[in-house]
């Protein structure tokens, strides 16, 4: 196996990599267990590419966990996950603050368990100072929703016969003040981006890769970037 660290360009790193950390469901139907297994088995992912991500020196990582189309799946398994969540910052929180980890959330807190709330909104409070990379969870996350959430907060306080700009946009966007996002990438084998930051996509290098997230590694990571890395970004251009 390739050993792709060993062949990246430090000095060429993507600013804002996103991830949809697709496969659960079909990690725990590969292995003959009940579904919430594959979402904590993802759930036990993140640190490890996190790390990658911060020992590559990103400054920006996003996670779609929850989009808003999500909440159609059995009422048990979306139960399940909000315990997941409770108990991954529960005990991960202190490990995220002492890595310099600053967490931000983007999506529509509505509709969301009170401890669900609670929980990311602690975890932002007591990681606003850090630095060293935000981790964006996209949860109760719509791309669509998203944009139409942007236009009615601009035209709120719109001026006048004042236009709506790409900055005025961007300002409005859940992730405001962010980069948008040079690196996607999808697990799974999936080829879509199902909603997701439809925005900040819209010059992104896509890197799809065959493996289901809770068997994605910091290789399959540092693949993606390198891959990233011999694409020729035009941005229109010649």
């Amino acid at each position: 196996m390739k050993n792709y660290k060993k062949s990246i360009d430090v000095t060429a790193l993507p600013g804002h990599v996103a991830i949809i950390m697709d496969g659960n469901g079909r990690w725990a139907q590969k292995y003959s267990v009940p579904r919430i297994e594959g979402h904590r088995k993802g759930a036990d992912v993140i640190e490890p590419v996190v790390d990658a991500a911060l020992e590559l020196g990103i400054g920006v990582l996003t996670l779609y966990a929850f989009s808003t189309e999500n909440w159609i799946r059995p009422a048990d398994e979306i139960q399940g996950l909000w315990k997941i969540l409770d108990y991954y910052f529960k005990m991960k929180l202190e490990t995220i603050i002492r890595k310099g980890i600053r967490i931000r959330h983007s999506g529509r807190l509505e509709q969301l368990p009170e401890k669900t709330v609670n929980t990311i909104t602690n975890a932002i409070h007591k990681t606003a100072h850090n630095d060293k990379l935000v981790l964006n969870f996209c949860l109760n996350y719509g791309g669509q929703q998203e944009i139409l959430d942007a236009v009615n907060a601009w035209v709120t306080c719109r001026k006048g016969n004042e236009s709506m700009t790409a900055d005025s946009m961007r300002d409005n966007l859940y992730t405001a003040g962010l980069p948008d996002v040079d690196l996607m990438i999808r697990t799974s084998g999936e080829y879509r981006i199902s909603n997701f930051l439809l925005w900040q996509l819209a010059y992104s290098e896509l890197v799809f890769l065959d493996v289901l997230w809770p068997d994605f590694t910091q290789n399959d990571f540092y693949k993606a970037v390198y891959l990233y890395q011999h694409r020729e970004r035009r941005y229109g251009g010649i």
